[in-house]
């Protein structure tokens, strides 16, 4: 990380080391998470760049980006030199970026891994500071038809109602069907209640003649697979 002059403005540096000039010097791969994050402050306070405002935020979450990404407007708005419009440019940049992996899932709609399978709800289920439970619906070709949310809960679970997941089956006219929930916690290992859970929708779903191929639980940048672990 570079070492910025103390006691300075910005405009004072050498060209080179400010940020948005160096950006344009030298490239976007370049630029430290610190000067990436002051370019999108857009400007200091007395006493402080935009660099040292950067500097603080990150301090504050030990420069774990993933952190940062789960604090809301109001959160931000906790540190000194950051309004709203500055809370809610950070948050809507944080939040275009975890939407890549999901976009990046719709050049494949085929599902042939649970890596392709995680990809599709990464963007959806990362970072959340509470549980959601979605489904994918896929056809006889493991394309994905549809993906839906099931339920929405507090930071240690949420209720799933199974009548939802095959009435959408069923509507839907799909094959297969992949589970997905999220642990805030970061702890990626199921819970009993999980694996009851999966064994109660796959049972429900062989009935109607729909395959539950995965559940998948997610936690920032990790998944954990059942499919993969053997358990379903």
């Amino acid at each position: 990380m570079n070492t910025f002059p103390n006691n300075l403005t910005i405009k004072s540096w050498a060209e080179e080391d400010r940020p948005r000039e160096k950006l344009l010097m030298k490239g976007r791969k370049h630029l430290t998470e610190v000067e990436l994050l002051a370019i999108i402050i857009g400007s200091g306070i007395r006493n402080e760049s935009a660099v040292d405002v950067s500097k603080r935020i990150l301090n504050s979450v030990d420069n774990d980006l993933s952190l940062l990404s789960k604090m809301d407007v109001v959160e931000l708005k906790k540190f000194r030199g950051i309004g709203e419009a500055r809370a809610v440019g950070i948050v809507a940049a944080l939040e275009l970026c975890s939407r890549i992996p999901s976009q990046k899932s719709k050049v494949k709609s085929k599902i042939e891994s649970s890596k392709d399978a995680f990809h599709h709800l990464q963007g959806v289920l990362s970072n959340l500071q509470h549980e959601e439970f979605w489904i994918l619906l896929l056809n006889r070709a493991n394309v994905v038809i549809a993906k839906h949310q099931i339920s929405k809960g507090g930071v240690s679970g949420t209720v799933i109602d199974n009548k939802i997941i095959f009435k959408l089956a069923i509507q839907n006219v799909c094959s297969s069907i992949i589970l997905f929930h999220n642990h805030p916690s970061g702890n990626l290992q199921p819970s009993e209640s999980d694996i009851r859970l999966t064994k109660k929708i796959k049972s429900g779903g062989a009935l109607i003649d729909v395959k539950v191929l995965d559940h998948i639980i997610i936690s920032d940048r990790k998944y954990y697979s059942f499919a993969d672990d053997g358990i379903i």
